[in-house]
């Protein structure tokens, strides 16, 4: 069976309270062993945790502030990212970036947010998990002032044209690919076809963005194998191949600090 991992899904939400375990041994059933969690805001901090301590070696946990957090007083929840960040590892500093979609308020202070977490990353020499929701090139743009030769990531939920895809590989971030790779008006069909595996991570962004068939409703990590087989064909690769190399991609980029 092929080995997957999604980088990328919030499965420690309310979404998934009444079938958790169900979802989770769907999840290994369909090759997906390792499951990158990032945070929210610290109303989120302790459920993740909890999850992470059930499944040590499938569920690994994230540390940062999403950008639709960020608000008026963003500071205090800055300063619960900063004190965890101090007193354990983390797979990653995430989900940090920046958001257009729902408000434009607080655009200066997702700005500040994110700068701050960039250099914690730096400090503690995790990668970043990026959130660009209708700010791509914004944030872009972001993280070219701030790049530094150890600074490294993933822009998830990739969903851009092939211009801005390769302005993000070319600082040597990787892009996360999900649900909206199935989607027939999703646009990456003439994404990913010039796009190099190397630099692409799977996703799922669960409960969100769940992929053709299942679009509309609950998504889920057993899910990523249909992203997987997407690409393959829009890439014209074994199935097998793409595994492989997404797999090794996402334990390259969050390696250091694997809990096992």
């Amino acid at each position: 069976m092929n080995e997957f991992v999604d980088s990328h899904a919030h499965i420690y939400l309310n979404k998934f309270k009444e079938d958790l375990k169900d979802v989770l041994e769907r999840s290994f059933e369909h090759g997906v062993n390792k499951i990158y969690m990032p945070n929210i805001d610290h109303t989120s901090v302790d459920d993740m945790m909890e999850l992470e301590n059930r499944y040590p070696t499938n569920c690994f946990s994230m540390m940062g502030l999403h950008p639709c957090s960020v608000k008026k007083g963003f500071e205090k929840e800055l300063y619960i990212v900063e004190e965890w960040l101090g007193k354990r590892t983390f797979a990653a500093i995430g989900e940090i970036g920046t958001d257009l979609y729902w408000d434009k308020t607080f655009w200066s202070e997702q700005q500040e947010a994110f700068k701050v977490q960039v250099e914690w990353a730096k400090q503690y020499k995790l990668p970043i998990v990026i959130h660009c929701r209708e700010s791509i090139d914004e944030t872009i743009e972001l993280v070219e002032s701030l790049k530094t030769d150890e600074l490294t990531g993933v822009f998830h939920c990739f969903s851009g044209n092939l211009e801005q895809a390769r302005k993000i590989t070319d600082m040597g971030f990787y892009l996360g690919f999900g649900g909206v790779a199935t989607f027939k008006n999703g646009g990456l069909d003439t994404v990913i076809p010039h796009l190099g595996p190397e630099h692409m991570l799977l996703e799922t962004d669960s409960p969100y963005l769940a992929p053709v068939p299942h679009r509309g409703k609950r998504n889920e990590p057993a899910y990523i194998p249909i992203v997987a087989k997407r690409i393959a064909t829009l890439k014209e690769m074994p199935l097998n191949e793409v595994a492989a190399k997404t797999t090794s991609n996402a334990l390259k980029l969050f390696s250091q600090n694997e809990l096992l």
